[in-house]
C-alpha cells in the first residue's frame, strides 16, 4: 500500500489514461493498406494523437493523405495527415471549415482507396456543420444552451446531428460506394458508435421527433431555423439498412471500460479490495457525488458491499445543470458535493478527473479531496455550501491547491472517481 493517498489516487488517475493512448490501442486494428489511396479523416481530442499513430504504423508506406480536427492544445504534427485545431466545447468558425473540407474529401474517394475515419470524444463540436438556413451563430447558442440544461451526451448529440450536414451518418454517406473503416476511442456511456462524435460514419437510431423531444424535456427554445429543420422530414438522418453504410466497418479501439480495468488492476495489485460501480455512472453531479458519500460511509460503518482497506472506482460522465455564474467542471462539482456530504470523515478520500485532462472548460482534469479539506476551506472563510450552489467548485479546489492538473492527455474515455477508504 502506498504512503501516501493522493499519490496513489492520482496513479490510478493516470493509468487510466495511459491504457487509453492512441499510441497503443490504434496500431492493432489498422487494416492493410489499399491499393489506392488511404485517406484519414478524423475529429476528437484524441484525432491528432490517432494520425501519429497511423503514420508511424505505415512509415513511408502508401499513399496517406487527410485532415484531422482536434480541439486547441491537442494537436501533434504529423507529416502527411493535415491537423487542424479548433474551439470546444462551442464551436467556432474553424469546425465548419474543417468539415467542408472533410466531405470533398470523402467525395473524392475511389473503390480503391480507403477513407480511415479516427474518432473520439469533442467531434460533435469540432465538426460542427450546420446545414442552412441554420447559420453558425445559432447552432452555437444552441450548444451553449443544451450544455447549461443538464442535458447527457446522449441527448445532445441526438440535437446536433439533426441540424448537421456531416453528422449522424453523413459523411459515410458522402463516402459512398468507397470503403470506410472507423476507429473510434469511446467517451460515452454505453459505447453507443452512433453517439461518439455524433457518429458521422454509422447509421443514427435517433429521430427529429426525439430531438424536439429533448429541447421541449429541458425547456430549451431553438432559433426558428433550428425549430424549422427539426420539424422538416426530408431532413431526417441515414438510419439502419441504408445503402451509405454497405461498405462502411466500425472498430473500437479503446473503451472506459477497458481504461478502468488498468486503474482496477493497480489498485488490487497495491493490496486494496476494490468495488466498482462501473463504467456507465451518469446523473447530476451533485446528486452522484452525494450517493457515492453515502456508500463510502456504509463502508467506513461495516455494512457496505466491500470492506475497508477499498477503493470504489467509477466512470461515466456526470452532467451539470448550470444556475449559478461560478467556475465549475462536472468532476469538481461532483466532488465538492461528495466533501460537503462526507463532512470531513478521517478515513476517506476521493479524486475525480476527465481523462481528456479538461474538466468542461478549465485547465484542470478534475481535483482531490482529503478528510482536511473543509477544515482548510473554513479557515481560509471559504463557505463550500454556497461555492456549490453557485456551480463554484473550480474555485473551491483551486483555493485548496487540490486540482489535478495533467495538461491535454491526447485521449479521452471519459470520467474517473476513486474513492479511497483507509
Amino acid at each position: 500500500m502506498t504512503s501516501t493517498p493522493r499519490a496513489f489516487l492520482e496513479g490510478l488517475f493516470r493509468s487510466t489514461i495511459e491504457a487509453a493512448q492512441p499510441r497503443l490501442c490504434v496500431p492493432p486494428h489498422l487494416p492493410p493498406l489499399p491499393a489506392g489511396r488511404l485517406v484519414v479523416l478524423g475529429a476528437g481530442k484524441a484525432s491528432a494523437a490517432m494520425a501519429a499513430a497511423v503514420e508511424a504504423h505505415y512509415g513511408e508506406a502508401g499513399r496517406i493523405e487527410g485532415l484531422v480536427v482536434t480541439r486547441d492544445g491537442h494537436g501533434v504534427p504529423c507529416r502527411r495527415i493535415e491537423v487542424v485545431e479548433a474551439a470546444h466545447p462551442v464551436p467556432d468558425a474553424r469546425a465548419p471549415r474543417a468539415a467542408e473540407r472533410m466531405l470533398a474529401l470523402a467525395a473524392s474517394a475511389t473503390a480503391d482507396d480507403l477513407v480511415l475515419v479516427l474518432m473520439s470524444g469533442g467531434g460533435s463540436a469540432l465538426l460542427a456543420l450546420p446545414q442552412p438556413p441554420v447559420g453558425l451563430d445559432e447552432f452555437r447558442a444552441l450548444t451553449g444552451a443544451l450544455l447549461r440544461s443538464g442535458a447527457n451526451i446522449g441527448e445532445m448529440n441526438t440535437v446536433r446531428k439533426h441540424l448537421s450536414r456531416i453528422a449522424g451518418g453523413r459523411l459515410a454517406a458522402a463516402a459512398a460506394p468507397a470503403p470506410v473503416l472507423t476507429l473510434a476511442i469511446s467517451d460515452v456511456p454505453g459505447d453507443d458508435p452512433s453517439t461518439i462524435g455524433s457518429g458521422p460514419t454509422v447509421p443514427d437510431p435517433t429521430t427529429l421527433a426525439q430531438a424536439r423531444a429533448v429541447l421541449a424535456r429541458f425547456g430549451i427554445e431553438p432559433a426558428p431555423s433550428i425549430a424549422a429543420r427539426l420539424a422538416d422530414p426530408a431532413n431526417e438522418t441515414p438510419k439502419p439498412g441504408d445503402a451509405a453504410f454497405v461498405h462502411a466497418r466500425f472498430a473500437m479501439t479503446a473503451s472506459p471500460a477497458q481504461a478502468l480495468a488498468h486503474a482496477i488492476a493497480r489498485a488490487r495489485a497495491a493490496g486494496y479490495a476494490v468495488h466498482s460501480l462501473g463504467d456507465a455512472v451518469e446523473g447530476e453531479a451533485r446528486e452522484v457525488g452525494r450517493a457515492h458519500a453515502a456508500l463510502a460511509r456504509r463502508i467506513l460503518a461495516g455494512e457496505g458491499p466491500v470492506a475497508a482497506p477499498c477503493v470504489v472506482i467509477s466512470g461515466g460522465e456526470t452532467t451539470v445543470t448550470v444556475k449559478g455564474r461560478g467556475r465549475g467542471g462536472r468532476n469538481a462539482e461532483y466532488l465538492l458535493a461528495f466533501m460537503l456530504a462526507m463532512g470531513g470523515a478521517s478515513r476517506v478520500q476521493a479524486l475525480a478527473g476527465d481523462t481528456d485532462g479538461i474538466d468542461g472548460v478549465e485547465s484542470s482534469a478534475g481535483a482531490h479531496a482529503a478528510p482536511d479539506s473543509l477544515a482548510r476551506l473554513a479557515a481560509a472563510g471559504i463557505d463550500a455550501a454556497a461555492r456549490l450552489d453557485d456551480n463554484d467548485a473550480w474555485t473551491v479546489f483551486d483555493a485548496l491547491g487540490d486540482l489535478v492538473v495533467t495538461g491535454p492527455t491526447l485521449t479521452n474515455v471519459n470520467d474517473f472517481r476513486a474513492i479511497l477508504v483507509a
